[in-house]
């Protein structure tokens, strides 16, 4: 059937302008339906069904509102109607003019009506030439944005100069737009990318780009500088997979900053051995050039002369590249004048080794492994059951370089030993064998048991650096049970101002005083405050893939993962000294537990903690999941304090709350808490009773009762103790926590209705029948 036949058979003549009348009538009345029917009944009766939608999208402005719109409406109908009628669809002069009509509204188009028109009205077989002057146009009007979301739309790009089309979208901050303009085009991408590093050159002056553009809209020139362009770069280089060699100048410049960075962390922090930071500078610079010639003029600046002699002939530098002080000195130079400075540096790092944390085992428990043969040794000691294993990664600094870091050391610390798995030889002798999913295999095992626990700080970060490392690993954090992330518990912890002091300096002056340390922060300070000394960091940023290690590398990566056991074993077996629950130990192995999401139900055969398997033995229900069920202390003994009683050792402690209270017998802290004497029991499935709160005797911020517990009363909202409904609360003995009827106990009450019995002369207690 051919459009002529098609509409013979059609009621024809009809006004597109009055069908849109009747449509807006529909849509201001929200009858979608009805809407819907006519939009299709209406184009039927159109002689010219796509004429008559231009007609009235260019009589309305609704259809120029972003989200859902009539004029969506209608284009998506229509869409749906042509499929249904493909003799629709027109070709030759009649479909040429239609679509330098559409063409002429596209720019001012919200982005989901795009798509739709450009199909309905077939853009992609316009003349090229004649799309291609009408985004000219619209570029030459200051329509830049418009200009390049329709280039991508009608894939115009190859025929377009990629540095004139992006220059101003830059300027404007729509960095997005520019990567989505060269995504489909690796030529182009080659070509914005040389553009862009040429740009980062130190001599080029960005402003002879910027300078035509003075006056346009959204004009955002601190968005155009060489740090926010190579970033750019970086990203683009990464996204796409393009070498960087492609482009030298910004890799350069990041390898200066590296520079720099490292010069500040071994001669103004002092955080960096000797050794691991000249193993950087070699692998930095490496027989550039440019960047020798930076690195003796820093080595001038932070040293002197004979240290940046030394390595411009390390680096086999040119004299004529030279100061002619360096150039000078270099003549004079001796090899014993080396081995003497090689031999200062070492017996300074080992003056300071008292300073810092030290591994408890003998260095010959320490197994640095390379080989299967090795490694299966050490799965037949890690994996078993009731295990707890530190486990700590390692890879090479990558200072901003393109792709995520490949883990090049895992850590496993025992009680009595520590391994060290060299992973990239590991995974090259698998891959040989042809059975490269070994490693992958033992990972997932230790990760995925429930009864080993698993010890780490900033697991995060560790597992996105494995899943790099291995593919097979990328879905491992779901199917995790049994860890425990240290970063979590630091963040819990409530360290006071006092305990923020090393040697009784304040963080911030402790490494002015000093003249070496800097203030501790993450694991070391965790260490620092558990353990009494901090790790010492200097070996953090070593080079991890080169290989042999060090003697320093291989210690400090055992002390990373066995310092985790220390802490682990320090803080559950004195929780209450850190500010922590009683129950840490097994709140902690299940919080940290990634299981998947899946409603929870109690199983019959195994206790997930203390809770249930007393609530078991004792015919209880309980009421809860999650960490409530989890971290509750479910006992069975309380302290009842009566309204009026509560608000004056709620007010006495608000009123005393930030004065230190010395004299508080075994308090570490005071502030907003009360000690209760242990009341008589309760019996369970009863009303908690105890005598009332006597013989209180309030000290600094503290009410202090007999039996050294310590109530949480600071953690009450001041309007409860306004209820007059409410008259007693009840106090637990064991952990502190203070509980009262509210409405969350009145929701359980009525949902569980049918297994609640009342006891006692009121309905306000209840127990399980």
């Amino acid at each position: 059937m051919n459009q002529d036949s098609y509409s013979s058979d059609q009621p024809t003549g009809q006004d597109p302008l009055l069908l849109l009348k009747t449509l807006h009538l529909l849509w201001t009345k929200h009858e979608l339906g009805k809407l819907k029917e006519e939009i299709r009944r209406g184009f039927a009766r159109l002689e010219d069904p796509l004429a008559g939608l231009l007609a009235m999208l260019e009589s309305s402005n609704d259809w120029e509102r972003k989200g859902h719109s009539l004029g969506y409406c209608i284009i998506t109908e229509l869409q749906l109607w042509i499929k249904a009628h493909p003799a629709v669809p027109q070709s030759g002069t009649k479909l040429k003019k239609l679509q330098a009509r559409v063409l002429g509204m596209l720019s001012q188009c919200p982005a989901n009506l795009l798509d739709p028109l450009i199909s309905i009205y077939q853009l992609h077989t316009a003349d090229r030439n004649y799309l291609l002057e009408h985004v000219s146009h619209l570029y030459l009007q200051g329509h830049y944005k418009e200009a390049a979301v329709l280039s991508i739309k009608l894939k115009l790009q190859p025929d377009q100069d990629v540095e004139k089309m992006c220059i101003p979208l830059l300027l404007q901050d729509k960095a997005n737009l520019v990567e989505d303009y060269v995504a489909e085009h690796p030529e182009l991408q080659r070509k914005l990318l040389q553009t862009l590093d040429t740009w980062c050159e130190p001599s080029f002056n960005i402003r002879d780009i910027t300078r035509p553009y003075q006056g346009l809209s959204r004009y955002k020139p601190e968005k155009f500088n060489r740090r926010v362009l190579s970033k750019l770069v970086f990203r683009l280089l990464e996204r796409f997979s393009v070498d960087p060699a492609l482009c030298p100048n910004v890799i350069n410049q990041r390898h200066l900053r590296t520079l720099n960075y490292l010069f500040y962390k071994r001669f103004v922090e002092k955080t960096m051995t000797e050794e691991n930071w000249g193993d950087h500078i070699q692998s930095t610079v490496g027989e550039n050039r440019w960047l020798q010639e930076h690195l003796v003029q820093l080595l001038l600046r932070h040293c002197n002369v004979r240290r940046a002699a030394q390595w411009a002939r390390h680096c086999h530098v040119p004299p004529e590249m030279l100061p002619p002080t360096v150039a000078e000195e270099l003549q004079k130079l001796h090899i014993q004048d080396r081995v003497e400075e090689v031999t200062k540096a070492k017996n300074y790092e080992s003056s300071k080794k008292k300073d810092y944390y030290q591994l408890p085992i003998p260095r010959e428990n320490i197994h640095f492994l390379q080989t299967w043969e090795e490694t299966l040794q050490c799965w037949e000691k890690v994996l078993q059951p009731g295990q707890v294993v530190g486990v700590d990664m390692e890879w090479k600094p990558s200072f901003g370089m393109v792709g995520k870091p490949r883990v090049a050391l895992l850590q496993i610390a025992l009680k009595d030993e520590v391994f060290l798995l060299d992973v990239p030889r590991l995974l090259e002798q698998a891959e040989a064998e042809r059975e490269k999913e070994k490693l992958p295999h033992f990972i997932q095992m230790l990760y995925s048991d429930a009864a080993i626990t698993k010890l780490g700080y900033g697991m995060s970060g560790d597992l996105s650096s494995l899943a790099a490392t291995c593919s097979a690993l990328k879905e491992m954090e779901k199917q995790m049970q049994g860890v425990v992330d240290l970063l979590a518990v630091d963040k819990q912890l409530q360290w006071g101002k006092d305990s923020q002091k090393v040697d009784g300096l304040s963080p911030e002056h402790s490494h002015e005083k000093k003249g070496v340390r800097q203030p501790e922060k993450g694991l070391s300070l965790l260490v620092q405050h558990v353990l009494g000394k901090p790790l010492d960091k200097r070996e953090q940023l070593s080079n991890w893939e080169k290989r042999p290690l060090r003697e320093e590398q291989i210690l400090y990566a055992a002390s990373d993962a066995y310092c985790l056991l220390e802490i682990y074993e320090r803080l559950c077996k004195d929780p209450e000294s850190f500010g922590l629950g009683s129950d840490l130990k097994e709140s902690l192995v299940g919080k940290q537990s990634k299981k998947p999401r899946a409603k929870k139900q109690l199983n019959k055969q195994e206790a997930p903690s203390p809770s249930g398997q007393i609530a078991r033995q004792e015919g209880r229900v309980i009421l809860t999941s999650g960490l409530p069920y989890q971290t509750v202390c479910n006992c069975n003994k309380y302290l009842k304090v009566s309204r009026e009683r509560m608000r004056q050792l709620v007010e006495g402690s608000r009123q005393t709350s930030g004065e230190h209270s010395a004299g508080c017998p075994g308090s570490p802290s005071c502030n907003g808490t009360a000690r209760a004497a242990v009341c008589d029991t309760a019996q369970p499935g009863h009303a908690p009773h105890g005598r009332q709160a006597e013989g209180v005797e309030q000290c600094g911020a503290a009410t202090v009762l007999a039996g050294d517990m310590v109530l949480q009363v600071a953690a009450i909202p001041p309007g409860v103790l306004d209820r007059a409904k409410l008259t007693d609360f009840y106090c637990c003995t064991r952990c502190g926590k203070v509980f009262w009827e509210g409405s969350h106990f009145g929701r359980v009450v009525s949902q569980f209705q049918d297994v609640l019995v009342a006891s006692g002369d009121t309905q306000s207690v209840y127990e399980l029948s």
